[in-house]
């Protein structure tokens, strides 16, 4: 069985993530530490840091980041109501320009839905 999109990117982010800590000098170390800090449960829960993210990512128009927080949604337990919200307040921030982001992101939602 081939795998899917989702799995995919997931595979595909974990190696090239194993080949930027190869090369990986302090400052991206700690860069990269930073990104896993700021969404641990603080004042605000990791869901909300994820959607948070996820809003981000989609005004900033990107796939890589959309799919992984898509996937950390999925996996902080936002329900399909919470998604459509958050990503309502993408597009109106974005614009119509976020449009075809928007709809790879239902697309991965859907692909980890129905395979979750």
């Amino acid at each position: 069985m081939s795998e899917n999109r989702i799995e995919k990117f997931q595979k595909d982010r974990e190696h090239l993530n194993e080949v930027v800590m190869k090369y990986a000098g302090l400052s991206i170390k700690r860069f990269y530490n930073l990104d896993t800090q700021v969404y641990k449960d603080g004042a605000l829960p990791a869901k909300i840091k994820e959607m948070l993210g996820l809003v981000a990512s989609l005004v900033l128009r990107c796939d890589d980041c959309i799919t992984y927080h898509i996937i950390r949604c999925h996996e902080e337990g936002v329900s399909d109501a919470e998604l459509e919200e958050v990503l309502s307040v993408g597009l109106i921030v974005g614009g119509s320009i976020t449009i075809p982001h928007l709809r790879r992101a239902l697309a991965g939602w859907e692909e980890i839905v129905d395979n979750g």
